[in-house]
């Protein structure tokens, strides 16, 4: 059987998004109501209450590895989807490129992707970030778009380490002071932000929004356990993002990269389409991320969530049905988190989900969303038991 795990990031919010409606309930989604209707629907709890309800601690939930056992932060994962060589005691941090209002305790955080700065630009940014201030004990790693890393070597039992700053995407358009006062704990971190802010005021440099650094979820190196020995499946996955990626080469899946993949609601939908279909001539599972419906609730724009919800259904799940018609498939599709356009930031909501596939009773919904999800009953108190929940339901397991 081939399994299709189809993940809309972000996609689930709140009632009076959108004319009295989520997004999801405004979004045009005919193949994932066909799929809910003659499938089985539910809710599952993808972020442990005491964690933060961030895509990495949810993705590895949905990819049925218990994040509270796992999780070590969200550079850790990022490195992994480098290859980065590192030590078990180094510390990673992710690395945004951000735009604030000021870097003082009178700052706020205005832009936490510097206007979604394309990858041709930060790279260079992030390149002589390193020429000038990397050292024996930070190193700056180039990644794609805003999202970069910074290696501290032999950190990991630092009091770095111990440092809690606040993803940016979870603080637009508000105070950056305590954060600030976070970074001044530790005198090396401190002198690399304000280092880091001369270099990027320089126009030669940096022609982009950018105007400070802001490392944040560091860890130490990640490690999981192996996909295809823990679930029997040879699997793969395609993302835009690092953060999937890294998940995927930590786990020992195929990492599948797609030319014009974005991370945006502007991205090459059919050729993840393709590279998915591909992929399962040969093998068993495939774990499709698309971001864009995420990076629209960031942004409070509600229109253009429930398009990118109307796009992943239209451009991803209906083709992908499509192609699997006749053949022996399952369809799992669901979300890693809420991004409710009145927060414009991820919440730890249990998100809806729907399995279709051999043996599945139909529940007979009249729709797809987190409303109709709810009423099943169905409850997954740990977002790492919906896998093998559908394997099983599927025979599989």
């Amino acid at each position: 059987m081939k399994i299709l795990y189809l993940i809309a990031d972000g996609m689930g919010g709140w009632p009076g998004e959108l004319e009295g409606r989520t997004c999801m309930e405004a979004a045009t989604t005919p193949n994932m109501d066909e799929l809910a209707r003659t499938g089985v629907a539910g809710l599952a709890r993808t972020v442990p209450d005491t964690m933060p309800p961030g895509s990495d601690v949810a993705n590895m939930a949905l990819l049925g590895f218990d994040p509270a056992r796992y999780h070590t932060g969200r550079g850790p994962i990022e490195a992994a989807a480098q290859g980065l060589e590192l030590d078990p005691d180094d510390l990673v941090w992710r690395l945004n490129l951000v735009t604030v209002s000021q870097l003082n305790i009178d700052g706020y955080m205005r832009d936490y992707s510097s206007g979604h700065i394309p990858t041709e630009v930060s790279r260079p940014i992030v390149e002589t970030l390193q020429q000038r201030l990397g050292n024996d004990e930070f190193t700056f790693v180039p990644g794609v778009q805003y999202r970069h890393l910074l290696v501290q070597r032999h950190g990991a039992e630092s009091d770095e380490a111990r440092l809690h700053i606040n993803p940016p995407h979870d603080i637009t358009d508000k105070p950056i002071k305590l954060d600030l006062r976070a970074y001044s704990k530790s005198t090396p971190l401190w002198d690399l932000l304000f280092e880091a802010k001369e270099v990027l005021d320089n126009r030669d440099v940096n022609p982009s929004k950018a105007n400070s650094i802001w490392p944040w979820g560091q860890g130490r190196p990640l490690i999981l356990p192996d996909f295809r020995e823990t679930f029997g499946l040879r699997g793969a996955v395609i993302s835009a993002v690092d953060l999937i990626k890294g998940l995927g080469n930590a786990s020992g899946m195929d990492v599948i990269n797609v030319e014009g993949a974005t991370g945006l609601i502007e991205t090459n939908y059919e050729g993840k389409v393709e590279a998915a279909v591909n992929y399962l001539e040969d093998h068993d599972f495939v774990f499709v991320h698309l971001e864009g419906p995420d990076e629209c609730g960031h942004g409070g724009d509600a229109a253009q969530k429930a398009e990118a919800i109307s796009r992943f259904d239209a451009r991803i799940v209906a083709p992908l049905r499509k192609a699997m018609e006749g053949r022996d498939a399952a369809f799992l599709v669901t979300c890693d988190h809420f991004t409710p356009i009145k927060e414009r930031t991820h919440t730890r909501d249990a998100v809806p989900f729907l399995i279709n596939g051999p043996g599945c009773a139909p529940s007979g919904l009249a729709a797809f969303t987190e409303a109709t999800a709810a009423s099943t009953g169905l409850a997954l108190d740990n977002g790492f038991e919906l896998l093998p929940h559908a394997l099983k339901l599927l025979g599989l397991k």
